[in-house]
Formats: structure tokens, C-alpha cells, sequence
């Protein structure tokens, strides 16, 4: 069954990390105060395990050429998987930590004044300007990693709103209506949290 207590149709494939949930447990445990980001491509739960995803998310690369099977260049090739971020921010919980924020690299970014940073850079340096304006297109662009990749934030002892999160567009971990876990998407306004 999957995280919506559905029975998955015949056939269908994905990927479980006990192993990253473990991690994120392991660190949020350590954690006497202060934050830490996860940043990587991925989904929330009700999106990583969607009945239209049925073949998971596992990625090969060999020198530029993408495809699924992880058998086909053993030790030669990149082997990826997206990131189950419900997963992560339960594992934190499960260990006392506090969910931060849920948000696209590219509001993260944004909200951490990316923009403000380029918009200061020396228009006189044409080709360092240029060279700087396309890699954070890159980065925040929604076809390129912009809205692919995600930040989650989790932390403890330490006051929302985390820098980065507290003028992002907010991503819900769970659907509305989700019968399990306990979650909240919080934005800010001048500080405060709105609910």
C-alpha cells in the first residue's frame, strides 16, 4: 500500500529510501539548534507515488545519454532517484525537529535575494555579467532547476521565519485532506506567520 493507504495497480514501480529517512532522523536527532536545508530534485508524497508515475523515478546518465536501466554500464554510469520530501519532513518530526519550510529552489533562491545579487554585479564586466545571468537562469528557471529541485528546511531552537523561506511561495507536504501526519504550510508576512 502507499502512503494514502491505496493499493498500488499491478505492475507499478518505485523507489523507497529507508536509508534517506534514516539519515534525516539520524541528523535531526543531533540537532541541538540551528537549521539545515535539503535541497534536490523531488517530489512530496502524494506526487512521488501518483498512479501516473508508475515506473518511478530512477535515472541513469552515461556520458550525456540518459535512460532507466541501472544494469546497463555497471560503475560507469550516474544512478539517480527524486527525493520523497513528505518522507524527509516525517522523518524529522518523527525525531523532534521542526519543519521550516517546503518551497521551489527558485522562490528559495529568489526569497534569499538572488535577484538583488546579480542586479549588483558590474555592468561594465559584460561577459562576467552574461555568464552570471545564465547560470541563475539555470537555477531558477521552471524548465531548467528552478522548479524541479526543492528546498526543505527543518531546524530547531531557532525562530521561523527562516531566511529563504519567509517571502517563498509555500509548497504543502501533504494533500488537503491527507488523514496522516500532522502538517502545516506556513507563509509569512513582514515576519509573522500566516496561517
Amino acid at each position: 500500500r502507499n502512503h494514502l493507504g491505496e493499493t498500488p495497480p499491478d505492475g507499478y514501480l518505485s523507489e523507497f529510501s529507508p536509508a534517506a529517512a534514516g539519515l534525516v532522523s539520524s541528523l535531526g536527532q543531533s540537532l541541538k539548534r540551528g537549521a539545515m536545508l535539503l535541497i534536490d530534485y523531488g517530489f512530496r508524497g502524494a506526487e512521488f507515488y501518483h498512479r501516473d508515475r508508475s515506473t518511478g523515478t530512477l535515472m541513469c546518465h552515461y556520458r550525456h545519454y540518459a535512460h532507466p536501466d541501472p544494469l546497463r554500464f555497471p560503475g560507469l554510469q550516474d544512478i539517480t532517484a527524486h527525493v520523497d520530501f513528505t518522507a524527509m519532513a516525517r522523518a524529522a518530526q518523527s525525531a523532534r525537529a521542526e519543519v521550516m519550510g517546503y518551497t521551489t529552489q527558485a522562490h528559495f533562491l529568489i526569497s534569499c535575494g538572488l535577484g538583488v545579487m546579480v542586479a549588483d554585479t558590474d555592468p561594465g564586466m559584460t561577459l562576467s555579467r552574461l555568464k552570471t545571468t545564465s547560470a541563475v537562469n539555470r537555477l531558477i528557471s521552471p524548465s531548467e532547476m528552478g522548479e524541479l529541485f526543492k528546498v526543505l528546511g527543518i531546524g530547531r531552537g531557532i525562530d521561523p521565519p527562516l531566511q529563504g523561506f519567509q517571502a517563498a511561495r509555500p509548497l504543502a507536504l501533504e494533500p488537503e485532506g491527507y488523514p496522516y501526519g500532522s502538517f502545516v504550510t506556513v507563509a509569512f508576512d513582514n515576519g509573522n506567520p500566516i496561517f
